[in-house]
């Protein structure tokens, strides 16, 4: 197969199956791609290549022999350094894990390992995953393939560029205000953050148990090509019977949802922070694009968006950030990154009283959007205000409102899909998001495959 490093997970499962090409050679030819670009872009900061060739090899013997095979079986995968994998260096970005190796896979990546799929190597991710720009005092900056003077995005910044340079088909970020979808717009990839509830958290940096922000963060599927989304999340959802926020809720297929009729919700300005003219013409013309194909379209901004300033700060930062202390204790950091040392100086403690307020106003937030969500099926908005900055910038004054368009939906919880839709002036992706009803990654899947096949979806880097 002719650039293989380019095919979808999909794809590439399928040419193992038929044994048009072994996993042997699918794993070398990403290694040695993330050999071309990493030096570059520093995505990639554990390599596993023995293993992953080691595994291969015994891949290709299973087929052989005729063995039964999962849905991945020879795909090879990086995985974010914010889950465990079991004998390799698992960082999360966070000094004192910087040698740590955990004994267990996080339960995502057991899953993914036992439908077959091969770790090449672990990804990089800011400090405890908590910033959008990916940079830490262990492993440095990672740069995106498209200007490497601008950012990837964070938290899964190093997946996302990664996966669009080639070096890797599949990998699997966390999203706690926009950690899958940000570097997936940033990169011009795919990417889904699925409801809340769906897969378990066990094994990640910040896990379950988050007591008022436990329900933010969900890990989720980052690809070039939204079918590896929709191939994966059924293999990496259900109950673990450790995080007890998981329901074993029905996964619908996305092959089944028709865009005839289909009632989308569109706005291009959530009224905190107006975006770039290029991103608003690229949910324009994705609206267009459903148009055509039979949704129905209104223009509406839903009203509870203007709670976002008013909840986010002290949902966050209420407790000056002592639950993000308690991270630090549980690893053992005592040297934290500029970046979280300012998360720390702009936190101010409020009372019991204002932070009880501020969880009542959260609960007020979910129900106004819930009822604005009773008329629609799924609401098409952009990722972010700005194509990806460049390094340094993205608490500036200017940008630190820019991203308040994926944080809205880790707080109803709602799954999120991201696929580019457009590119800015100075030839940056732009991506375009989403959002269906609670429970409805099909509805959020289906819209971002039907908008890549008639938008063009992931374009390659000259990287």
């Amino acid at each position: 197969m002719n650039d293989i490093v380019y095919a979808s997970a999909t794809r590439i499962a399928q040419a193992i199956r038929h044994k048009e090409i072994s996993a042997k050679e699918v794993v070398q030819a990403h290694l040695d791609r993330i050999g071309q670009v990493n030096g570059a872009l520093n995505a990639v900061v554990q390599l596993c290549a023995d293993r992953a060739l080691s595994e291969a090899k015994a891949a290709d013997e299973a087929l052989a022999r005729g063995d039964s095979v999962g849905p991945l079986h020879g795909v090879p995968m990086t995985l974010k350094d914010s889950l465990d994998t079991e004998g390799i260096i698992s960082t999360g970005g966070t000094k004192g894990r910087e040698s740590f190796v955990p004994s267990e896979d996080s339960v995502v990546a057991a899953r993914l390992r036992a439908a077959g799929a091969i770790l090449l190597g672990k990804t990089n991710t800011p400090e405890f995953t908590l910033a959008g720009e990916t940079d830490n005092l262990i492993y440095g900056r990672t740069n995106n393939p498209y200007n490497l003077d601008r950012i990837p995005g964070g938290s899964s910044g190093g997946a996302a560029a990664i996966i669009a340079s080639g070096g890797s088909p599949l990998d699997m970020g966390s999203d706690t205000g926009g950690s899958i979808r940000m570097p997936a717009h940033f990169c011009g990839i795919a990417g889904l953050k699925p409801n809340t509830g769906r897969v378990p958290r066990t094994g990640h940096i910040v896990p379950y148990g988050m007591g008022a922000v436990d329900a933010l963060t969900q890990n989720g599927p980052m690809a070039r090509y939204v079918e590896d989304l929709a191939l994966t999340l059924p293999i990496i959802s259900g109950p673990d019977w450790r995080d007890p926020a998981i329901v074993p809720m029905r996964l619908r297929d996305p092959a089944d949802v028709s865009m005839e009729g289909l009632r989308i919700a569109m706005h291009t300005d959530n009224g905190i922070k107006t975006p770039t003219p290029e991103t608003q013409e690229a949910v324009r013309s994705a609206a267009r694009a459903l148009e055509d194909m039979g949704a129905v379209l209104e223009e509406v901004t839903p009203d509870a968006l203007e709670m976002i300033p008013d909840i986010t700060p002290n949902l966050n930062g209420g407790d000056g950030r002592a639950w993000v202390r308690r991270l630090l204790d549980r690893a053992g950091t005592t040297e934290i990154s500029p970046f979280l040392q300012n998360r720390f100086d702009s936190a101010e403690p409020i009372s019991t009283e204002r932070f009880s307020q501020t969880l009542e106003l959260l609960d007020q937030y979910r129900s106004r959007m819930l009822g604005f969500m009773e008329d629609y099926d799924a609401i098409l908005c952009p990722t972010a205000a700005i194509a990806a900055c460049p390094h340094g910038e993205t608490w500036s004054d200017e940008n630190k409102s820019a991203f308040t368009y994926t944080g809205a939906y880790n707080m109803t919880g709602w799954p999120g899909a991201v696929v580019r839709g457009g590119t800015s002036l100075d030839g940056m992706p732009i991506g375009v998001q989403a959002v269906s009803r609670p429970w409805r990654e099909d509805v959020a899947l289906a819209i971002a495959s039907r908008l890549e096949s008639a938008l063009g979806g992931w374009q390659k880097p000259e990287l």
